[in-house]
């Protein structure tokens, strides 16, 4: 029979198996990741605007579209992942990240069936987001209206 763990022996163990992470290291390969996607999505709008002679509005969300394209097919192609591996939130928070969130348990649960498995999971990740930023996108238009009504702003 095995003694019982004390606490020093279980700091111990947990410290042994806990990954250590190179903070200086993940903030740059965040900052080179997101800046390489947003240079990217500028660059598509330069190209849309100059060669193709859309207007800013319209290149704007050919933008989107296009940098959620390229996200999902990365994703399909199980290349986001080792993407956001490495660059962290610098892959995670544009809108790129929002796409692979929706995409990926689509692509993980395709063989439960199109209801119970894409259409229940699809938004799995990115539900709380749009739920959360909905009710604050609504609550900070309240207190904007209140403000406005009541002539303080």
């Amino acid at each position: 029979m095995k003694a019982k763990q004390t606490n020093q022996e279980y700091n111990q163990y947990v410290e042994a198996v806990t990954p250590k992470h190179n903070c200086f290291k993940n903030c740059i390969n965040a900052f080179l990741v997101g800046g390489i996607i947003c240079t990217l999505g500028q660059f598509i709008s330069n190209i849309l605007m100059n060669n193709f002679d859309v207007s800013r509005e319209d290149a704007s969300a050919w933008t989107s579209v296009l940098l959620v394209l390229t996200s999902v097919l990365l994703t399909a192609f199980n290349l986001y992942k080792k993407l956001a591996k490495f660059g962290g939130a610098g892959a995670l928070v544009p809108i790129t990240g929002f796409a692979n969130s929706v995409a990926a348990p689509t692509i993980e649960y395709q063989k439960e069936g199109e209801v119970f498995g894409k259409g229940v999971k699809i938004f799995t990740i990115s539900g709380p987001v749009i739920l959360f930023g909905i009710l604050t996108g609504f609550i900070t238009g309240l207190i904007y209206w209140i403000l406005t009504v009541t002539g303080i702003m």
